[in-house]
Parts: C-alpha cells; sequence; structure tokens
C-alpha cells in the first residue's frame, strides 16, 4: 500500500513539473481559451468556473454564454458579443470590454474594477452590486440598468448615458461624468460628492436623499428633478437649469452657488459662485 502511495505522488508531481516546463499553469484552462480563441467566441457555452485570466480576442461572439464567477481578469476582449450573457460574481479587474455589447446581461455582484468600458453597451444589464470603481466609461450606454448599489467611485463616464437607470444607493464619488446623460435615473439616497457633471443632462431625474458635497454641476439640466431630502453643500450650480425641480429644502442648501445664468425655482437663492 505504501509504495502504491508513493507511486502516485510521484506521479503527480511529474505532471505538475510538466504542466511548468510547457508555460501552462496547473488549473489554468488554456486548451480550453485556445479553442476559443479558434473558434472566434463560444456562443451560448457554459463556462462557469473558467479560469479565462488574459483571454485575448476582438469582436467575438458570447451571446447567451455561461461567465459564472469566471476569472477574466486582464482578458483583451473589445467589441465582444455578450449580449444576454451570466456574469454573475464573474471577476474581470483591468479587463478591455471596450465597444462590447452587454444588453439584457446578468451581471450582479461583477468586479470590473478598473476595466475599459469605454462605448460599451449595457442596456437593460443588471448590475446590482457590482464593482466599477476606477472604470472609464466615456460614451458607453447603462440606458434602463439595473444600477443599485454599484459602486463607481473615481471612474470617468464622459457623454455616457444612463437614461432611465436604477440607481438607487450608488456611489458615485469623484465620477467625471460631463455631458452624461441620466435623464429619468432613479437615484435615491445616491452619493454624489465632488463629482463633475458640466452639462451633464439629469431632467426628471429622482435625487431623493441624494448627497451633493463638493460637486461641480456647471451647466447642468436638472430640469424637473426630485430633490426630495437631498444635500445640496458647497455644490457648483454656476449655468444650471433648475426649472421645475421641486422639493429644495432651502435648510439643506448649505453653501451651494450659482450665476446670473442658474435657472431656480421660486423660494430657492444661492449665493454667488467664488471659485
Amino acid at each position: 500500500m505504501k509504495n502504491r502511495v508513493t507511486r502516485v505522488l510521484a506521479g503527480c508531481v511529474g505532471a505538475m513539473v510538466l504542466l511548468a516546463s510547457n508555460g501552462v499553469q496547473a488549473g489554468s484552462d488554456a486548451a480550453r481559451m485556445a479553442e476559443i480563441k479558434e473558434k472566434g467566441g463560444c456562443p451560448r457555452c457554459d463556462l462557469e468556473l473558467a479560469e479565462l485570466r488574459g483571454l485575448v480576442l476582438q469582436n467575438g461572439n458570447f451571446a447567451g454564454v455561461n461567465l459564472r464567477e469566471v476569472d477574466l481578469k486582464e482578458a483583451m476582449l473589445p467589441d465582444a458579443n455578450f449580449t444576454n450573457s451570466d456574469f454573475r460574481r464573474t471577476e474581470a479587474e483591468r479587463a478591455d470590454f471596450s465597444g462590447s455589447d452587454f444588453t439584457g446581461s446578468n451581471m450582479r455582484s461583477v468586479d470590473l474594477e478598473k476595466s475599459n468600458l469605454n462605448k460599451a453597451n449595457f442596456q437593460d444589464a443588471d448590475l446590482r452590486d457590482g464593482d466599477l470603481n476606477t472604470v472609464e466609461a466615456n460614451g458607453a450606454i447603462f440606458d434602463g440598468a439595473d444600477m443599485r448599489n454599484v459602486l463607481l467611485t473615481r471612474s470617468m463616464a464622459n457623454n455616457a448615458s444612463f437614461k432611465g437607470a436604477k440607481m438607487d444607493d450608488a456611489n458615485l464619488e469623484r465620477v467625471d461624468m460631463s455631458g452624461a446623460n441620466f435623464q429619468g435615473a432613479r437615484m435615491r439616497q445616491a452619493k454624489l460628492d465632488r463629482i463633475k457633471a458640466h452639462n451633464a443632462n439629469f431632467s426628471g431625474a429622482d435625487f431623493s436623499g441624494v448627497r451633493l458635497v463638493s460637486s461641480d454641476l456647471t451647466g447642468a439640466n436638472l430640469e424637473g428633478v426630485n430633490f426630495d431630502g437631498a444635500l445640496l453643500r458647497r455644490t457648483r450650480l454656476a449655468g444650471a437649469d433648475l426649472s421645475g425641480a421641486y422639493n429644495l429644502d432651502p435648510k439643506r442648501i448649505l453653501g451651494a452657488c450659482g450665476d446670473d445664468t442658474t435657472k431656480l425655482p421660486r423660494g430657492i437663492t444661492l449665493v454667488p459662485c467664488a471659485w
């Protein structure tokens, strides 16, 4: 029995040495990645729990794929088709998904930290509880997406679109969202401290309980926004349009400033901007 165990252990060690000599790490899916690259994708495949770190493929077809809890860190998959895919709890930090289409995908608790999402499409995707901290999402589309509890701190989202998105309790602190469109978005209790939102469109959005501390909304469209319980502290509103905005509480406007071009609802005044 002892000799048999010794032979089995020796065989395992030999296999590990062989893998190392071929440059393939034990536990990786190198063969599967090679097949995906050869076929140009893997639509409707079941890849749950796969190790696909560093996968490189452009214009890949992954429509309907199951990538649940997959390791896709540092993958390079621009202009890919991920429509209606399953990305739940997928690890994809520092990946490149620029121009890719995630329409209708289930991406709850996905980790996309520091990824390139420029011009990607997340329309109607479920991104609840996702980590999108420090991503680049310039020109990306999140229309109708469920982004409750999403983390987007220190990200770039210039000219991105979030029309009709659900963003309750989202953390967008220090996001550069200049020119972005949040028309009709639901942003209850969202944290918008220190955002840069020059000329952004928030018309018709729900800002109930929102925090806007040291934020810059120069030239922003805030027509018809619900500010019930919102806090505006040291927020810059030069040139902003708050026509029809409602539920603004003067006691919760602390040091917010405007200028001669700022349009305010009746009964609301701001100090002149000196910065």
